[in-house]
């Protein structure tokens, strides 16, 4: 199983467990795990670049969260000695009031047409296609793209695209730094603290509902252990 947590001060204070590998599409139902336990939805979330999806982030911003998650790009577009690739799609001149764009060579690429993709999850997101009117010829083909086609065409996602944009202006606010610099800290060390200090590496049932109890029983006794520091320091 998946097994998704959530920290703050190093307490856990929820759990659900997945059948799928990957993250992304976790998110949501774990918020939903959430607000069954608590009758709310939590007012900031900080996750990895693992979470960072349209769906997710259309969720976090129509249900009112913060959201200081990551995307897949965003450490190699915050590096210091980072050059932005100018025939990757991303950093063409978009002309949003005429909707086209332009390509290095300044040749305009209109809007062909739409394409729908569905999530496993269901969710359908929409990727406007734009062309090139002719790249024969063009001294900058090789360097641009590799397809046989005699125009380049792209594919580009506008809403996830204002996403990312959001989602970085916030990471590289003072306090998305706050909250990026705590993030390491909080579930990262509650796991490492599972697996290193305490030895509990794997399930000792089968079944979801089995282990949704060896854990619950161990995610208490964890709580109770790191309350009990917690006053020993005071």
């Amino acid at each position: 199983y998946n097994l998704q947590i959530s920290a703050e001060n190093q307490f856990i204070t929820d759990f659900a467990l997945f059948p799928n590998p990957t993250d992304t599409l976790t998110m949501i139902p774990f918020f939903h795990s959430f607000h069954e336990r608590y009758g709310h939805l939590p007012s900031v979330a900080v996750a990895d670049s693992g979470y960072g999806s349209e769906e997710n982030y259309r969720f976090m911003e129509e249900s009112g969260i913060d959201a200081y998650v990551k995307y897949n790009r965003f450490h190699i577009e915050h590096r210091p000695r980072y050059s932005p690739n100018p025939f990757h799609s991303d950093n063409f001149y978009h002309n949003e009031k005429e909707d086209y764009y332009v390509c290095p060579m300044g040749q305009h690429m209109e809007r062909i047409g739409t394409r729908h993709c569905k999530t496993a999850s269901g969710y359908i997101s929409e990727n406007i296609r734009y062309r090139a009117q002719n790249c024969e010829g063009c001294p900058l083909r090789c360097l641009c793209y590799k397809s046989k086609s005699p125009q380049r065409v792209i594919e580009v996602n506008h809403r996830l695209k204002e996403y990312k944009r959001k989602a970085a202006e916030r990471l590289t606010s003072e306090e998305g730094l706050r909250h990026r610099g705590r993030r390491c800290i909080e579930p990262e060390a509650v796991f490492g603290q599972m697996k290193a200090n305490m030895n509990y590496k794997r399930f000792r049932h089968m079944g979801k509902d089995k282990v949704t109890m060896d854990f619950t029983f161990f995610a208490i006794a964890f709580n109770v252990k790191k309350m009990a520091q917690e006053i020993a320091k005071s």
